[in-house]
């Protein structure tokens, strides 16, 4: 698939990129991307709630009543999850919800997101994303020259640009990562990819 590469002014310039097929045009795998997407939301997830059961509650250990003649139900400790105050049955405990995917499969969910944005015509190319100063007024002005300005993009660079990430930080929407930090959740999110020149032959050497 050949696509015209663009300046940051948003004009067509004379040369083209081709997106390989391996990568830009397979069939989408739909079970590959839910696993990958699944496995990247549950990655964030910190894990740090905690409920207190009985053993965590501050209280004394000495029973409450006497076993017998109350009417009631035994108790013996004032802990207990059946009262008010007591601690918690079964809370939850922190944990980690990561679990793991084989990098095939992986490479696969990757290869079938960006194969959507190719099929729905939202990929664009530009030569080069080079800024002399950090200034969100100067990114957004790129943004609308390529006409995508208020809507989600995902830029992706060959390599880090400090002023690249600091003036677009601000930007509702706007999203800068490098081809290494590439993800499935990341691509689909967005309305829009934006990859560098020299991120492509990147994308394909890591993916392929």
């Amino acid at each position: 698939m050949d696509i015209k590469v663009v300046d940051i002014k948003g004009k067509e310039t004379a040369a083209k990129v081709k997106l390989a097929d391996s990568i830009y045009g397979i069939e989408p795998n739909d079970h590959a991307i839910y696993l990958d997407v699944k496995q990247y939301l549950a990655a964030q997830r910190q894990g740090t709630h905690k409920s207190k059961e009985r053993a965590d509650i501050a209280g004394s250990t000495r029973k409450i009543k006497k076993q017998k003649g109350t009417g009631t139900a035994r108790a013996g400790s004032i802990k207990s999850p059946v009262f008010r105050g007591g601690g918690r049955v079964f809370g939850p405990k922190p944990r980690n919800y990561d679990f793991k995917l084989n990098v095939k499969l992986k490479r696969l969910a990757r290869k079938s997101a960006l194969s959507y944005k190719a099929q729905e015509k939202n990929i664009i190319v530009v030569n080069n994303m080079d800024l002399n100063e950090v200034k969100t007024k100067n990114f957004m002005s790129i943004m609308a020259d390529m006409e995508i300005a208020y809507e989600k993009v995902l830029f992706v660079l060959p390599e880090d640009n400090k002023n690249v990430f600091l003036s677009a930080r601000n930007i509702q929407g706007a999203n800068v990562v490098t081809v290494d930090s590439l993800n499935t959740y990341e691509i689909l999110n967005a309305n829009k990819l934006v990859i560098v020149e020299g991120a492509v032959e990147k994308i394909e050497s890591i993916l392929n």
